[in-house]
Order: C-alpha cells, then structure tokens, then sequence
C-alpha cells in the first residue's frame, strides 16, 4: 500500500479518537450514536496507524508530502 496520509491529518484523526473517547467514556454519547462513533473512531486509528486511507485512494486524494528524488 502506498502511504496517503500526511502528518497533519493522522494528528487531526487521532485527536477526533481522543475526543470521541472522552465523550464516550464521560457518557455524554449513548445509543446507537455511540455505535456508530465508535466505528468511525476505528477506522480513524487504524487508517491513521497503516497511514493509508482507501477513501482518498478512491477521490484520488493525497495529503502525504511526496519526495523528490534528485
């Protein structure tokens, strides 16, 4: 797999997990809502941890800073 996330956008989806679990462990999210957060907030860490997002493959995005080789 070739890496498509950049520094910045795995910090921001790390600090979402973070916030996602604060809400959740504060029972301020509960029901179906927090199902549903909670699968957000493990496809945001794994795809932060492998730094590739299949989403941004299939837009054609990418947020990762290419190399130049010289």
């Amino acid at each position: 797999m070739k890496k498509n996330m950049g520094g910045i956008d795995r910090i921001i989806r790390f600090m979402a997990v973070a916030i996602l679990a604060f809400l959740l462990y504060t029972n301020n999210i509960q029901g179906m809502l927090a199902f549903v957060l909670i699968s957000f907030a493990g496809i945001f860490l794994a795809t932060s941890f492998i730094s590739f997002c299949p989403l941004y493959s299939l837009l054609g995005l990418n947020s990762c800073k290419l190399k130049n080789k010289d």
